[in-house]
């Protein structure tokens, strides 16, 4: 079956085919990403420093129809060959969300084919099953992206349990925020982040933030307050070494709460999703602590770790194949700004 897979959550357009076998997925990664393509917002939303949601949503509805018939160009399709649209329908912002659905579920009635929606953080969770090298269930995951850190055993498709999150900004957001205090821009983590690789460690130290609480909880605003408290009271700062404090920090205690959770639950892979996924200190720190600790890790594609239309048709190829109940193509369609992935089934 061909999937066309829809992500519009925030301030990316994401479209993909994604070609599943009839019999199913065995092992999970069988199927072929035939092509996707991804159109960042970033450039329209610089000027204003973040998203801004009616911006964004306007823009999706500009995106999808050119983007969907580029993917199905590069792959060598037609609209009609489509067994089913997938496309993001929570969490993320309102408008943005209705821009994809309403696409994705006009089309799915017009060819007459089932409409599936699916968990933008389930999405993400499953990309690394897409790679070469991918995780068998069950195992542990570490979502951490712009909005989002989580911990959650997977024992399976739809099967969910939620360890650990964040009380307060996500560390995506920690290093936005970070990144604009030392003039960096939006979005600033990925500047920060390189920036990061130029400085001295050490030089200046921050909080942990509940590194030591005994429990899988995340606090980053914290941490981001000290940075700010830090350039204020000291004249003049290095850019570079104070951004390597940060990603030192943060990376420190992502790598303490996961080995933590490695121990909790017993299990031995670690997948690690969403955009933050793509930091290089972050891999590096978990890849020596897992041949330190005997566990695995395991990443999506570097291009797969940001928002896309690949990681939504994937998963709507799982769930099809794990018998998960998928919407008929109707008029009335609602999206979930708000939806507790630990509450999927």
């Amino acid at each position: 079956m061909l999937i066309l897979g829809i992500e519009t959550s925030c301030d990316e357009t994401g479209v993909a085919l994604y070609e599943a076998p009839q019999a199913g997925l065995r092992p999970a990664a069988a199927g072929t990403l035939l092509a996707h393509a991804v159109h960042s917002q970033t450039a329209m939303h610089e000027a204003y420093g973040g998203v801004v949601p009616e911006l964004a949503s306007r823009d999706h509805v500009r995106r999808l129809v050119p983007l969907s018939r580029q993917v199905l160009a590069r792959a060598g399709r037609r609209i009609e060959d489509v067994g089913a649209v997938a496309y993001t329908e929570g969490p993320g912002l309102a408008g943005a969300l209705l821009a994809g659905a309403a696409f994705a579920r006009s089309l799915a009635q017009a060819l007459g084919v089932p409409a599936i929606g699916i968990h933008h953080l389930e999405g993400h969770l499953l990309s690394p099953l897409l790679s070469a090298r991918a995780p068998q269930f069950p195992f542990v995951a570490l979502l951490v992206s712009g909005g989002h850190t989580q911990l959650m055993r997977v024992a399976e498709v739809g099967r969910y349990v939620l360890l650990g999150e964040t009380q307060d900004d996500a560390a995506g957001e920690a290093f936005d925020k970070t990144a604009q205090l030392l003039g960096l821009g939006y979005p600033g983590g990925p500047a920060l982040s390189k920036l990061a690789e130029s400085g001295k460690p050490g030089r200046y130290r921050l909080p942990r933030p509940m590194i030591a609480s005994g429990d899988l909880e995340f606090s980053f605003s914290g941490l981001k307050t000290a940075v700010l408290t830090l350039i204020r009271n000291e004249n003049p700062v290095s850019h570079a070494d104070l951004a390597r404090a940060f990603v030192d920090a943060t990376v420190q205690v992502l790598v303490a709460k996961c080995t933590l959770a490695m121990l909790q639950t017993g299990l031995t892979r670690l997948v690690v999703a969403g955009g933050v996924g793509a930091n290089k200190q972050l891999r590096a720190a978990l890849d020596e602590q897992s041949r330190r600790e005997g566990f695995d890790v395991y990443y999506p594609e570097p291009e797969l770790c940001t928002d896309n239309g690949a990681m939504i048709a994937f998963a709507a190829a799982l769930r099809l194949q794990a018998g998960k109940a998928v919407s008929p193509a109707q008029h009335a369609f609602t999206v979930r700004p708000r939806w507790d992935l630990a509450a999927l089934t």
